[in-house]
């Protein structure tokens, strides 16, 4: 995992420790690991300082070749491309889905009164969380047009 080349007593950088937990969560998927080792080893592992603390946290394990992993920058990058939209996304439809709901309960009590409809409450249902909504899009939009 670690080139011995290094002596263990030489500080490990941050990429360093990427890589080991890249070999982690490879062997992890293989079912080498529980994921309660999985765990301690990670915590260990953000814990660790140096070459000889990383390269114990793997001594137990075989070998990967980490050319064949993609690298952890590279695959946070892809999550979040892939969610860039969707938490908003979500949320607009957990908005309207509520919405609808209220709209729908509130037009059922009018139509069950004798088509006298009550006061339009579902407006404070979506008005606020729709706003709030709103500019959260509106400010995330300017956020990513200005990272770009």
């Amino acid at each position: 995992m670690i080139d011995m080349a290094v002596e263990p007593g030489m500080r490990a950088s941050d990429g360093d420790r990427d890589k080991v937990a890249s070999v982690l969560r490879e062997h992890y998927a293989q079912g080498r690991l529980t994921s309660e080792e999985f765990d301690e080893r990670l915590e260990q592992l953000y814990a660790s300082k140096t070459y000889g603390e990383l390269a114990t946290l793997t001594s137990d394990l075989p070998d990967v070749d980490l050319s064949r992993l993609p690298e952890a920058s590279a695959r946070a990058k892809d999550v979040e491309r892939k969610t860039e939209g969707g938490d908003l996304t979500i949320a607009w439809s957990v908005w309207a889905t509520a919405s609808g709901i209220n709209w729908m309960i509130w037009f059922i009590i009018g139509a069950t009164d004798g088509f006298d409809f009550p006061y339009p409450w579902p407006l404070w249902v979506m008005g606020p969380w729709g706003v709030v909504l709103l500019v959260g899009t509106v400010v995330g939009a300017l956020g990513k047009g200005r990272n770009r």
